[in-house]
């Protein structure tokens, strides 16, 4: 796997912990409005400044007993065939000198592996997942984003497994104005809705996307979330406007 990037420190990535974030370069969808193509596209990944593994274990000693968790996101982790290995590392490194176990792991994901998604579960290598919806199933822009192979079945699957509540998640939408529309997320409702569920949606932000043009487009306003969150909120354990 490449790592291509380490935040030594965040206070809002993993809810009520203090953490890392590791990114980890490579992925399996071509979403236009995403703002990391640098972990994205192959052309700008070679010319990304890589992390060794040894720099990284080497930081996560030196911040025993102070940082809670690991996050680890991408790109999209779950395509690298060593990431249970390399979180198994970090499961047995104690995050603090009297512990016996390891950091607390996070993983963003697309939900594109669930076979990798389950295997890590039920390893408890992962304690916590956010996984992004792109948006509600049935709509084209989902088969568009994803790079061949990668079947929309796949994502279901890992939606019906998160709901099953083996471990704690959250799914999540990045939304954009000229892709989402209000009637976009009564149908993700439908879709992901749940007692046990929780929903952020997420406003897009204009910079460096992969498709230029998405540079030039204008958030939507907060009244626009209020209204969506007021109409959907009963479908869900939680939802709410994470800006």
């Amino acid at each position: 796997m490449i790592i291509a990037g380490l935040q030594k420190t965040t206070l809002i990535d993993y809810q009520d912990k203090i953490a890392c974030i590791i990114f980890l370069a490579g992925c399996n969808f071509r979403c236009p409005w995403c703002y990391s193509s640098e972990l994205v596209l192959p052309e700008k990944i070679i010319k990304q400044p890589r992390i060794s593994e040894k720099e990284v274990f080497d930081f996560l000693r030196s911040r025993q007993g102070l940082l809670d968790g690991v996050v680890i996101c991408g790109g999209e982790p779950t395509i690298n065939k060593d990431l249970p290995q390399f979180l198994e590392k970090i499961k047995n490194l104690p995050a603090s000198p009297s512990q016996g176990g390891g950091f607390l792991i996070k993983l963003d994901t697309n939900g594109s592996n669930p076979k990798m998604l389950k295997d890590l579960v039920s390893a408890k290598l992962v304690d916590y997942v956010a996984m992004d919806i792109k948006i509600s199933p049935e709509n084209p822009v989902y088969q568009n984003i994803m790079i061949e192979g990668i079947k929309i079945e796949n994502i279901k699957e890992s939606v019906d497994f998160l709901k099953r509540g083996n471990v704690g998640f959250e799914f999540r939408t990045t939304v954009v104005n000229t892709v989402h529309k209000k009637e976009d997320f009564i149908e993700i409702a439908k879709w992901i809705g749940g007692k046990n569920v929780t929903y952020y949606l997420q406003n897009f932000v204009p910079i460096k996307t992969i498709e230029p043009e998405f540079e030039k487009i204008q958030p939507y306003k907060n009244e626009f979330f209020q209204e969506v969150v007021k109409k959907i909120s009963p479908q869900f354990k939680l939802c709410q406007f994470r800006g």
